[in-house]
Parts: C-alpha cells; sequence; structure tokens
C-alpha cells in the first residue's frame, strides 16, 4: 500500500511537469528543434498528463490511500516559513480537480494535436507550442494546488499566457492591442482576488484550503468579513471568467489563432472563475448576499451576451459572446447553490464549445482565412465533415436533447424553478435565444448560395485527417457527454452529483432549501417547455436566413437603429474609453508633460548643471603653480592652528 500511494503522488507531481517540460524543451530551442519533433512534444506532454490524470481519477474512485476522505494531500516542499507560518507548494486531488484535470488535459490534448495541422507552416510553430504548454501547465497548478496561493500562482499564469497567446501574431498592431486589453482588464479583477486572499490570511491565519473551510464553518452566515472576502474573490471571477462588466476582453480574444481560442473559451483559463467559486463553496453559501450578486451578475451576462451575439459577423465573435453568455448560465447555478450543475455544465460546455471553435477554424483554414458569416453561405458540400460536427456541436449548446448540453442547462433550469420563477423565465430567455443565433450562424454558413469570393471557392477544401480526428472525438463527447449526469428521473444515477458530494457537503446544509420538491411529472414538463421553446426557433431561423436571403428587404429605419445597437456590443468599448480609458491617458499625459518634464526633469537637469557650473569655478584652483599651492598649504595650516585657539 505504501509502494502504491508513493507510486500515485509521484503521478500527481508528474501531471503538471509534463507541459513544463515540453515548454522547455520547445521554448529554450525552438529554433533548432524540427517542427515534426514539436508536433509530438507540444500534444505528448499533455496527453502524458492526460494519461496521469486518469489513473489518479481511477486510484480516487477505488477508494485506496485517501483515508476514507475522497482526498488526496502531497506535498513537494515548504516554500515560505516564518514566523509559524508556512506556505507549502501541495496538491489537493479531490473529485472537484479531478473532473477539472481531465476536461483541461483531455479538451487541451485534442486541441494541440488539431493545432498540429491548423498552425503547420507558420513561422512561430515551435512557439505556439511552447505557449500553449506553458498555458496547460498554469493552468493545472490552478486547479491542483492545495491552497489560495498556489491556485493565485496559476491565476496570474495563465493570465500571462493568454497574453502571449492572443498577441501571438505581433506583427499586427490590432492583436497585440487585443492581448494588452485582456491583460489589464484581467488585472483589474485579480486586484479583488488578491485583497481577498490578504483578507483570507488575516481573517483565518492560513491560507490552505482544508484549514480555512475547517474555521469558516464556526462563523454565523452573513458574518460581514465572509461578505466582504467572497465579493473580492467573485471580483477576480468576473474578471477572469468574463462577467459584466469585466466581459469586452473575451471577444477581442478572437485576435489570437483558433487553437488559442478554443483553449481559452473550452477548457482553461475562462472556467477558472467557476472552479473558483465552486472551490470556495462554503464561503460563498456564509455569505447570502454575495452568492445573489453572482446569480444576478451571471443572469444578466446570460441575457446581455447572447443579445450581442445574435448581431454579431464574425463567426470566432459570435462564439465568443456565446461563451459569456454560457458562463453565466454557470454562475446563476453557482448563486442559486447548483453547485454539481455548474459543473457539469462546465465539463459539458468543454466538449461543445471546443468543438465548435475548432470547427469554425476548419471553416476560417477552408476560406484562406475569412471569418465573416456575410461572405460564407452554401459550404456544406464541399466541407460536409466540418459541416456535420458543427451541427452537432450547434445541437449541443442549444440544449436539444439527447446531446450533452441539454442535460446540464436542463439541470439548471430545473434547479431555477425551484427557486425563483422569475430567473427561470430569464435563463428560459437565453437559452431561447442561444438557440437562434447558433442556427443563425449555422445557416449563414453551410446553407444558402455562396456569397464569397471566386477565389475562395476555388480555395474551399476540408481539413486535413490530423485536425478531423479532434473534431470527431469532441462530437463524440458532445452527444453522449451528458450520460455522466443522468438525473433519477430519467432513470439515470446522477453520478457526477454523487461524485463531487464531498466536496459540497459543507456546504449543503448552509443553503436555502428549495420551495418544493417536483415530482417526475413536473420535471418531464420543463424538459418538454425547454425542449419545445428552444426547437421553435429553429425553423424562424431557416426562414429568415435561407429562404429569405435572396430577397432584398429594405429595413425600416428604426429597425436598423436598434439592431445596431446590439451590433456595436451596446456602445460598451466606448462607454468604457469615455469613462475610463480617455481620462488616464490625459492624467498620464498630462504627469508626463508638467510632472516629469517640467519638474522632475527640470530637476535633474539643473543638478547637473549645478555641478558643471561649480566645477568650472573651482577648476581655477588649479592653477599649475607650485608658488600658489605652497601658498595654500601655509594659508591653511595658519587657519587650521586659528581654529584650536579660538575653539
Amino acid at each position: 500500500m505504501n509502494y502504491e500511494l508513493r507510486m500515485i503522488n509521484l503521478i500527481i507531481n508528474l501531471i503538471p511537469l509534463f507541459p513544463l517540460l515540453g515548454f522547455l524543451i520547445l521554448g529554450l530551442g525552438f529554433n533548432r528543434i524540427p517542427a515534426k519533433v514539436a508536433s509530438v512534444v507540444g500534444p505528448g506532454t499533455v496527453l502524458l498528463s492526460f494519461a496521469g490524470s486518469l489513473i489518479v481519477f481511477f486510484h480516487l474512485l477505488s477508494g485506496h490511500g485517501t483515508g476514507g476522505s475522497g482526498r488526496i494531500v502531497t506535498t513537494l516542499f515548504n516554500w515560505i516559513s516564518f514566523s509559524g507560518f508556512t506556505i507549502s507548494f501541495s496538491f489537493l486531488m479531490d473529485p472537484l480537480s479531478l473532473l477539472m484535470l481531465l476536461v483541461i488535459t483531455g479538451v487541451g490534448f485534442l486541441i494541440h494535436l488539431y493545432s498540429v495541422g491548423y498552425m503547420k507552416g507558420d513561422q512561430g510553430y515551435n512557439r505556439f507550442f511552447a505557449y500553449m504548454n506553458l498555458f496547460v501547465f498554469f493552468m493545472l497548478l490552478l486547479v491542483m494546488g492545495a491552497g489560495y496561493v498556489m491556485m493565485f500562482i496559476g491565476w496570474e499564469g495563465v493570465g500571462l499566457c493568454s497574453y502571449l497567446l492572443i498577441g501571438f501574431w505581433f506583427k499586427n498592431q490590432e492583436f497585440n492591442n487585443a492581448a494588452k486589453k485582456a491583460f489589464i482588464m484581467n488585472r483589474i479583477g485579480d486586484l479583488g482576488f488578491l485583497l481577498g486572499i490578504f483578507l483570507l490570511f488575516t481573517t483565518f491565519g492560513s491560507l490552505n484550503y482544508l484549514d480555512i473551510f475547517g474555521q469558516v464553518k464556526e462563523l454565523n452566515p452573513g458574518t460581514g468579513v465572509l461578505t466582504v472576502i467572497t465579493l473580492l474573490l467573485f471580483a477576480g471571477a468576473v474578471g477572469k471568467s468574463a462577467q459584466i462588466p469585466l466581459f469586452t476582453w473575451l471577444p477581442d480574444a478572437m485576435a489570437g489563432p483558433t487553437p488559442v481560442s478554443a483553449l481559452i473559451h473550452a477548457a482553461t483559463m475562462v472556467t477558472a472563475g467557476v472552479y473558483m467559486v465552486a472551490r470556495s463553496n462554503i464561503l460563498f453559501v456564509l455569505a447570502p448576499a454575495t452568492m445573489t450578486v453572482v446569480a444576478v451578475t451571471g443572469l444578466a451576462t446570460v441575457l446581455f451576451a447572447a443579445s450581442i451575439a445574435i448581431f454579431q459577423n464574425d463567426i470566432k465573435k459570435i462564439l465568443a459572446y456565446s461563451t459569456i453568455s454560457q458562463l453565466g448560465y454557470m454562475f446563476v447555478a453557482l448563486g442559486m447553490g447548483a453547485f454539481t450543475g455548474a459543473m457539469f455544465h462546465l465539463a459539458t460546455h468543454a466538449f461543445f464549445k471546443a468543438l465548435l471553435f475548432l470547427a469554425a477554424g476548419s471553416v476560417i483554414h477552408a476560406l484562406g482565412g475569412e471569418q465573416d458569416i456575410r461572405k460564407m453561405g452554401g459550404l456544406g458540400p464541399s466541407i460536409n465533415k466540418t459541416r456535420w460536427v458543427f451541427l452537432i456541436g450547434t445541437i449541443a449548446i442549444s440544449g436539444i436533447p439527447p446531446f450533452s448540453g441539454f442535460f446540464s442547462k436542463d439541470e439548471i433550469l430545473s434547479h431555477l424553478f425551484n427557486r425563483s420563477s422569475i430567473l427561470y423565465i430569464f435563463a428560459l430567455a437565453g437559452a431561447i435565444m442561444t438557440s437562434f443565433y447558433m442556427f443563425r450562424l449555422y445557416y449563414l454558413t453551410f446553407h444558402g448560395k455562396f456569397r464569397g469570393t471566386a477565389e475562395q471557392k476555388h480555395h474551399l477544401h476540408e481539413s486535413p485527417s490530423v485536425m478531423l480526428l479532434p473534431l470527431f472525438i469532441l462530437a463524440g463527447l458532445s452527444i453522449a457527454g451528458g450520460v455522466i449526469n443522468l438525473p433519477a428521473f430519467m432513470n439515470g444515477s446522477a453520478w457526477l452529483q454523487s461524485f463531487l458530494a464531498p466536496v459540497f457537503s459543507d456546504a449543503l446544509p448552509f443553503l436555502k432549501p428549495p420551495e418544493f420538491e417536483p415530482g417526475p411529472g413536473l420535471e418531464w414538463l420543463l424538459v418538454a417547455i425547454s425542449v419545445v421553446c428552444v426547437v421553435c426557433v429553429i425553423p424562424v431561423a431557416y426562414l429568415w436566413y435561407v429562404l429569405s436571403q435572396e430577397e432584398e428587404r429594405k429595413e425600416p429605419l428604426w429597425q436598423s437603429f436598434l439592431r445596431k445597437i446590439p451590433a456595436n456590443k451596446y456602445y460598451i468599448d466606448e462607454l468604457y474609453d469615455t469613462l475610463f480609458v480617455r481620462p488616464v491617458m490625459s492624467l498620464s499625459k498630462g504627469f508626463h508633460e508638467i510632472g516629469e518634464k517640467k519638474i522632475i526633469d527640470r530637476f535633474v537637469d539643473g543638478i547637473g548643471v549645478l555641478v558643471v557650473r561649480t566645477g568650472n569655478t573651482i577648476r581655477y584652483l588649479q592653477t599649475g603653480h607650485v608658488g600658489f599651492y605652497v601658498f595654500m598649504m601655509v594659508a591653511g595650516i595658519i587657519a587650521v592652528l586659528i581654529f584650536n585657539l579660538v575653539i
């Protein structure tokens, strides 16, 4: 048993080490390593991490080596020690971290494999895989860490890597601006997260999860310090997971290569905020005010982002706003105490959103870089395999059975119905909007007549096998992924709920009980309502964007005006530019022109001028005549004698 435990601890330590090793190999020798080697090292290291995650997963399921706690804690070394306080470089393996590990390494590997074909021929091929491996390494630290310090290291690490990957094609200044925007907006949320960590330490004297969660149960719900801590932590989640008001960086992050978009949006960075709130579940349930803020923020984001997505024309930006909206669903679930539902949707979303982004990349690849869906259309026959997998992802995200997105979204809607009918209605409206804009995207891309150039039509071709294989696997997961948490009224065992139960068990007693427990009949009725609602908008999208696309429809002025508002993202970027960017830039310019040039520079330059002039004056004492030097020496001696006599 000791030998087995040592082996498991070794594997746990190796899981993040593999992608770090890949980064070091590719990063230190990217100019000399052949592209074929990078094609193996980049995806291969993530595959090894996935294999290690599977081994630990099955070991945890068996219950060996956990001491009945359902978790494994392994410490590599003590990092910082002072005044009896120690920060250890430790990993915590429990059901929640393992679920995240499987999603990050599994979906991450498929994205890396897809990148082998997508990035082929790019001058920064090796550098790209180095950054991707580093990204996965930091994300693994974030979810594996046994405390908030380890989480923060990974948190900041993925922020750095997102900057590197979004601005990967750095010769384009717009891409650099997008990378800086993502980095700066994340720092705003990260400041709140860091302050929350400081307050955790001053309150509990520790930053270790198990120490804090053990102490917090002794506090009363609604304690002021807990409300402040959780609000600060949630500020970090708002920035990282692109919720209102810190969401505008995510659509601009589409400047990076498509595999980067898939990695950020599906498996890694944007899910960090959801994981952090789920990990801190006991803190949040003891702060009811914060839970309300989380739920309202999430619901507002669902509707706001979905309304914008309906009017976008960039294929990747539509999916970006879709990601923001789906993350909103996860936060609604977290705010209402449906922690399992949020994590379930996180997992299924990773499947179908990675599929949609990679399929979109296949479309862009086929069109030679074109991303405007107004210049697509009729692509189905030319890239039929991509069309079918894209349709699978569209059905899954729309919440149509029996695809995975249906089960996870239905669980969230059911939970909302039991606790707040108003939230349920608005969340259902968001689901209807999701179905509409996704089928709009699908129809404008693959149906109707081709609206691109003759050169683009000639360039049309299906993606290579190395790009299609990950799409097929993700399509399978998007179809069958919902089986991991089939509810009881569907004759399922709700496996994921049972699996995650130990992580959320301490929080459940503090949650407000539902207004009523619906029976199977009502559950089926809710399912029917949601399915009918999302299915009914599909023919509307088909009629509007396929059958009527050849008709020239003159849009009324009022309708054109209303359409432009969400099409221009409600001018939020312009509002932020007016309220924050321009005043800060003006203040910076004022400090530069007045404070630096007229005060600091003149002061520094004045000291230099004073030294030069003083030197020019004093140098006249150096005459070069020996007699003068003897005279000055005697005068000095006389002055010293007089001084001593007087004193």
